[in-house]
């Protein structure tokens, strides 16, 4: 295996063998879409039509078309590698077990389901405890979200937030004291064509 993807994994704090994250990238890449999709499939006429008035093109992807799809297979097995299950959530925050999968439940905590076990993401939690003003944030994201887009989201320099004059994501902006609501504002837009 490559020295250069165990240095990768070791400098980004990933507990895993280069052989264990190829065989996460390649199970992400299996529950994606198909390599080359053919949007077209997915539509009836009338819909396509209107999707192709608004402009959007729905030919078929190309070869070329295939790092985005390759980064967020890679995005995806990051996020899974170091997300924490409930066991380890409960003892990071020194709560029984029963209290994470509650907060859960009432969206103060954000995870998915990976082969029947809670997930969750590790952005979320800071020292001893949960990001600051993480419960404001979560109650605004659009519940169709998915886990990836809100990682991507939290993790991701944004323009509107500014720490020491430059943009910060909203992790960086919260564990910096900034004002929960001005996360939940952004978040609140996910989803939404811009």
């Amino acid at each position: 295996m490559s020295p250069a993807l165990e240095t990768v994994l070791a400098k980004a704090g990933l507990q895993v063998t280069p052989d264990e994250f190829l065989s996460l990238v390649a199970d992400a890449a299996k529950k994606l879409a198909p390599p080359h999709p053919d949007p077209v499939s997915y539509f009836t006429p009338d819909q396509q039509e209107a999707l192709t008035d608004v402009g959007l093109d729905l030919t078929p992807a190309r070869p070329e078309d295939a790092k985005p799809r390759t980064r967020t297979v890679v995005a995806h097995a990051v996020l899974r590698d170091s997300a924490l299950t409930v066991a380890e959530a409960a003892r990071q925050l020194q709560v029984d077990t029963s209290r994470i999968r509650h907060r859960l439940g009432v969206g103060r905590l954000v995870g998915w389901k990976d082969k029947g076990s809670w997930r969750l993401p590790a952005w979320q939690f800071a020292g001893g405890g949960v990001l600051p003003g993480l419960e404001t944030v979560l109650s605004a994201v659009p519940a169709d979200q998915p886990a990836l887009v809100v990682a991507a989201f939290m993790t991701t320099a944004q323009e509107d937030l500014l720490v020491d004059g430059k943009p910060a994501t909203p992790r960086e902006w919260l564990l910096a004291g900034g004002d929960p609501r001005k996360v939940a504002d952004l978040a609140a837009m996910l989803g939404t064509p811009v």
